[in-house]
């Protein structure tokens, strides 16, 4: 199955560039539909609409991300190392409340970028 999501131009960075190999999500109604080998389409959210095509390799789900920030390896989630000191769960919150991830819980997708021009599905 193929999903679409978009990403800020920033983590759609990392992901290309592979210093990215963990998507950070609210484990809603839309991430519940993923499943290991579905394919992912990531927008790029800035003026080019860039897109990306990646393989989930693992589902990584948590109540929190602060219990996802204590067992994923952080640079895979898209700091560097020079961020890791400061690294902190509340980062997220800015993305989403604590009442979500209360009630959804939350996910780390575990990616492999597949060919740019197109996903193995579509040849």
């Amino acid at each position: 199955m193929e999903h679409t999501m978009h990403l800020n131009p920033s983590s759609f960075s990392k992901i290309k560039e592979g210093t990215k190999t963990i998507e950070l999500r609210l484990y809603d109604e839309k991430r519940r539909q993923l499943a290991v080998d579905d394919t992912i389409c990531f927008i790029c959210s800035g003026e080019t609409g860039e897109r990306l095509w990646a393989r989930v390799v693992e589902l990584y789900v948590f109540d929190s991300f602060k219990a996802l920030y204590t067992a994923l390896p952080l640079l895979s989630c898209g700091y560097s190392r020079e961020e890791l000191a400061r690294a902190d769960a509340a980062d997220m919150e800015r993305y989403y409340s604590l009442e979500a991830q209360k009630q959804y819980g939350v996910i780390g997708i575990c990616i492999s970028l597949l060919e740019e021009a197109a996903p193995a599905d579509e040849e």
